[in-house]
Order: structure tokens, then sequence, then C-alpha cells
């Protein structure tokens, strides 16, 4: 592996994402397709589709947006945009921690390969208003240029090929938007509210 290499092909073994990313997404804002009426969130786009519903969760203190929850495929697909630097990524790293983050819970997460590349597939303890117990969960990550795209799929698309397949597809037409600004690594890309709410 060639690091010192400026070279894109050589940056990319260095970031976990499927090898057609650029093509079939998640997408950077420069590979998108400028016509596509995406709901435009900030840090990221999304494509509407039918049956899609989304949701913006807000910090309560801070009051800012820190994920955008989609609810599709009788499934959730939570998703957050990070700044990372532009020759490494971060969801290799990521992944162990938040692996060891699930089991000090009291959960279960095991490492497998997905359709995405390497993921988590875990058991997490559910919130009080889920009930007590452990709920199925994969935790699955895409490094781009300059910035990673995390994801938690829950629901039908945690365990049914039909649905995962839907859930993985809406995740991969996402474009993240990182802008010029300088930002460290692990950062929040900032999300926003789309200027006219489920407009297009």
């Amino acid at each position: 592996m060639t690091e010192n290499n400026e070279l894109d092909g050589a940056d990319d073994a260095l970031k976990s994402a499927p090898a057609d990313r650029a093509t079939a997404g998640p997408f950077d804002d420069s590979e998108a397709n400028p016509v596509r009426p995406y709901i435009d969130l900030g840090g990221i786009k999304v494509l509407p589709r039918e049956g899609l519903n989304l949701r913006l969760e807000v910090e309560e203190q801070s009051k800012r947006i820190v994920a955008v929850g989609l609810d599709y495929a009788d499934s959730s697909l939570q998703v957050q945009p990070f700044a990372a630097p532009r020759t490494r990524g971060l969801w290799d790293e990521t992944r162990v921690q938040l692996r060891d983050q699930i089991r000090s819970q009291g959960g279960r997460a095991e490492e497998r390969e997905g359709p995405l590349g390497k993921e988590l597939l875990a058991e997490v303890p559910g919130t009080a208003a889920e009930g007590s117990g452990l709920r199925l969960a994969r935790f699955v990550g895409v490094d781009g240029p300059r910035w990673f795209l995390r994801g938690v799929i829950g629901g039908a698309a945690a365990s049914d090929p039909q649905s995962a397949e839907q859930v993985e597809d809406l995740f991969r037409s996402i474009v993240v938007v990182r802008g010029a600004s300088p930002m460290p690594p692990r950062d929040l890309i900032p999300l926003r509210m789309p200027s006219t709410p489920g407009s297009v």
C-alpha cells in the first residue's frame, strides 16, 4: 500500500467504502445528479421516495439537529455525516469504539461483511419506550472524500433480506454536503431543517 502516494487510488486503500461508491453512493455533493429533486438538510440531501418518512433528531440542550431519522420499508435508518481527513477514513476506528460501547452497555456486537463493507450486527438495550430487552440493529459506515457517513439500521431491515436491500439502497442514495469550511475530523457536519418541510 503506497500511503505516501497522493493519488486518489492510494488514498482509497485507507478508507472503508464499497468499490462503486462514487457511482452508486453514498455520494459526495460533487458526484450527485444536479437535476434530482433532493430534500436539502444541510449536511446531507435525501432523495424522496414513496413511503419514506423523515424525522430530525434534536439535542435537547443545544437545540441543534444531531441526526436524521428515515422510516422506510418497516425499518428505521438513522444517519449522521461527519467531517473526516482527506487521506484517511474513520469507519475502522469508529466500529471498534461502537462495539466496545455496546458491550459495556450490556449489549452484544459482532463484526461482519455486509453489502456496504464491514458492519456491526448488534443487540442493543432498548430505550424505556421500547421496553426492556435487546433489539437488533446494524451499524454501517462509509468513508467518502473528506467525510464519513454513519447509519444505524433497525426494524425489519436488521434481519429481513428484502427490507435490508431497500434500506441499503436508501442509504446509498444519500448525498453528503461537506462544504469547503475547515472542520476538525469527527465533527458533525451541520444539519438543518429543509426550507419548506416536506418539500422536494
